[in-house]
């Protein structure tokens, strides 16, 4: 059996270039172990069976294991077969790993048909704690683009991929002595789900540059396969993206240098992607700035991220009435326009683009030469929800570490359109709009603006659209105006940026039947940070964190359930630019440390719940006041409507509460009331009430409290008094 073991080993080896990464955990683990796998075909037996040593034992379903095909596989490994709707074999299962064997068991109970992770049973993780085994994770990667898997349709398909067995080192289930029962199997299901998602990040290669990983996307894929349309309707493949990046790329150089910040002031469009990358081809760093930003928040972008040219298109400043700021923001930088660029670009050009685009691989090696994963990729800049706008560096592997984080929870696969219409300046639209699914060959149509509130449902029903993102303003707003049809295919949407309003989740569910689910991330961490998804979601909460991030909560006076979130992870920014320098952030506890600034409560399920901003608590006669919450209790108040919270100083109890609304009947009696019914201290119901029509909002949809505050303090300085109620 040795010879035959052998021989199928050298086989495969040539047919599929077989590597094996970390087999020294498998010696690592001992003699009682549960080997754990993700099941992505039918060739996943024969591949563990081969490649590892010894002679395994794999746990297998009595049905199966009848099965003709499966007698021959019995030269090679024993079968342990095991009757799912008989509880007794998962104690034979445990009396068996307890004299000190090793067996092998895929947690999903069923191959793949998403090519991500599907539902993790509980039984193995019950198994390995009762017993005591230490578990040893395996990720087999590769075997899913095969014809032998079940992905025909959602994956290319080709007959001799490459494959990968990546095993990591071997772990225990430790559970707290206190639990019993099915406490104790449903937290040790919790724990092995996690196991298999940070086995499926970590043996993803995000050391990568985002160009790099764009080729490698597109020879996964395929270099004709659709990937990006916008509102033109003119899809756009993989070959010709990067075709038309080099033919951009040449004419970029031109005017800009290596590693140099370069601003792009575009639209959500091909064209906007396609000058993203361009730059990367050629070193150079795109700074993404905000078109609603007012030319002195561009003049500052410029200045802060020391940007000396800036490239936009002259048919969008006119379509957007920009025709005042691009001109005004000539007088500190240079502007490009993208049409005279193309009036630049020969027969030639576009000629020695397609060819270079065939070849890109060895030409992209020799142009950023010296360009490694840990440079900054990407220049961002924050919503400026409370203060000025800050200039964030993300390196190219904080970005592709993002990326790889969330389709680790979440799956995605070739079937799926996701409709993006956060623009790429937001972090939000950058990395989950455009760069996840570009790298993962989901087809991304591209909207110009989030605001187009009736037209966007539309474009989803033209579309088919399966994904999409969003703030809760503006999901709201789709919900008020769409009809109950135009999201029939919507498979995930996701809300993030601002609080998910209950209101606004209720109207999703009953009018399109979609559940929303929330998330919470920040533009310093790329931004993702947690997320519900299907298989773990709790409704109030933004999810759990993601795989590798680290965490701690700082405490904060006057707050005892929660604290001050503070994260650490491959995700987490380079830093702040200051004059032109970037200062890497850190916290007491040293370097790369980040401070969200955010006051959160993490349950013991792992589960986040948003406290508050840091800065958006007051202190009223010595009490701590989330003005969130007191916003949240406005909605609930006046759903549908607009509100913002500020605190001012008051002589006597230190600060009060302002409340500004944009429903024309809001009464400071009706807000004390609803506070009676929920139990809410009279201390958090603010007693002044504006009520101004519009509220001051920023492009992502947050309330603009800088605006807020300095509209109400205009207001107040011109009337003499503000009632209860006024």
């Amino acid at each position: 059996m040795k010879l035959v073991k052998a021989f199928l080993r050298r086989l495969l080896g040539i047919l599929y270039r077989v590597k094996v990464n970390g087999l020294r955990h498998y010696h690592q683990a001992g003699d009682r172990v549960l080997i754990i796998a993700n099941h992505t075909s039918y060739l996943d037996a024969l591949l563990l069976a081969v490649f590892l040593p010894d002679r395994l034992t794999f746990t297998v379903n009595t049905q199966v294991a009848k099965a003709w095909w499966v007698r021959p596989a019995l030269a090679l490994v024993d079968f342990f077969p095991m009757d799912p709707g008989n509880p007794l074999a998962i104690k034979a299962l445990i009396k068996y790993l307890s004299e000190n064997r090793k067996a092998v068991i895929f947690p999903e109970g069923r191959i793949t048909l998403t090519g991500a992770l599907m539902k993790i049973y509980h039984g193995p993780a019950f198994v390995a704690d009762k017993t005591r085994s230490m578990v040893l994770p395996i990720r087999i990667d590769g075997a899913e683009h095969t014809p032998f898997s079940r992905l025909r349709g959602r994956a290319r398909m080709r007959w001799f991929p490459p494959i990968t067995l990546s095993l990591l080192p071997p772990r225990r289930i430790d559970l707290p002595e206190r639990l019993r029962g099915r406490a104790r199997r449903n937290h040790a299901g919790g724990m092995l789900s996690d196991i298999m998602t940070e086995m499926m990040f970590l043996t993803t290669d995000h050391s990568r540059t985002l160009f790099h990983a764009l080729l490698d996307a597109r020879r996964v894929h395929g270099g004709r396969r659709a990937i990006v349309e916008d509102v033109e309707h003119k899809p756009v493949t993989y070959n010709q993206l990067i075709s038309r990046a080099f033919i951009l790329g040449r004419l970029f150089t031109e005017d800009t240098r290596p590693k140099e910040h370069v601003g792009l002031l575009l639209p959500n469009a091909v064209g906007a992607l396609i000058g993203f990358l361009a730059l990367h081809l050629h070193g150079r760093v795109p700074a993404m700035l905000n078109f609603t930003a007012g030319i002195q928040g561009l003049i500052a972008a410029c200045e802060t991220a020391a940007i000396r040219t800036v490239y936009c298109s002259r048919r969008f400043v006119e379509a957007a009435g920009l025709q005042d700021t691009a001109t005004r923001l000539s007088d500190k930088v240079r502007v490009i326009y993208l049409e005279d660029l193309r009036d630049r670009a020969t027969t030639v050009d576009k000629l020695m683009g397609l060819v270079k685009g065939y070849f890109a691989r060895p030409l992209y090696a020799r142009l950023v030469r010296h360009t490694k994963p840990a440079d900054p990729a990407v220049i961002l800049f924050t919503s400026g929800s409370e203060g000025s706008p800050k200039a964030v560096a993300l390196s190219h592997l904080n970005l592709l570490a993002n990326c790889d984080q969330i389709a680790a929870r979440i799956d995605l696969n070739a079937r799926d359109t996701v409709l993006s219409s956060l623009p790429m300046f937001h972090s939000f639209g950058l990395t989950a709009g455009t760069l996840l699914p570009l790298l993962r060959a989901v087809k991304i149509f591209l909207y110009p603006s989030p605001l187009h509130y009736r037209n966007i449902p539309e474009t989803a029903y033209g579309i088919d659209a399966t994904l999409l993102f969003g703030t809760n303003t503006f999901l709201a707003g789709y919900a008020r105006y769409g009809h109950p049809y135009d999201f029939y295919s919507i498979r995930y949407a996701f809300a993030g940026a601002e609080k998910l309003q209950e209101e606004t989740r209720r109207l999703w569910a009953e009018k399109f039947g979609v559940r929303l689910l929330e998330g919470y991330g920040a533009t310093e961490t790329g931004p993702v940070l947690a997320v519900n998804t299907a298989m773990q979601c709790r409704p109030g909460s933004v999810g759990r964190l993601l795989p590798g991030i680290e965490w701690y909560l700082e405490p904060v006076a006057g707050i005892g359930d929660g604290g001050r979130l503070c994260v650490r992870g491959p995700n987490v920014m380079l830093g702040y630019l200051r004059s032109g320098q970037i200062a890497p952030p850190s916290t007491a506890r040293g370097p790369g440390w980040y401070d969200t600034g955010d006051i959160v409560r993490i349950d013991e399920d792992g589960f986040v719940w948003i406290l508050g901003r840091a800065k958006r608590f007051a202190k009223i006669a010595g009490e701590m006041v989330s003005l969130a919450a007191v916003e949240e209790l406005a909605q609930r108040t006046w759903p549908g409507k607009n509100h913002a919270v500020i605190s001012l100083a008051d002589s006597q109890r230190g600060e009060q509460l302002l409340l500004l609304t944009e429903y024309t009947e809001a009464k400071h009696q009706a807000l004390l009331e609803r506070a009676r019914v929920e139990g809410v201290s009279a201390i958090g119901v603010p007693k002044k009430i504006l009520i101004v029509r519009p509220i001051p909002l920023l492009a992502n949809g947050k309330p603009d409290y800088i605006a807020a505050r300095a509209l109400a303090e205009k207001i107040l300085g011109e009337s003499t008094y503000i009632e209860h109620g006024v």
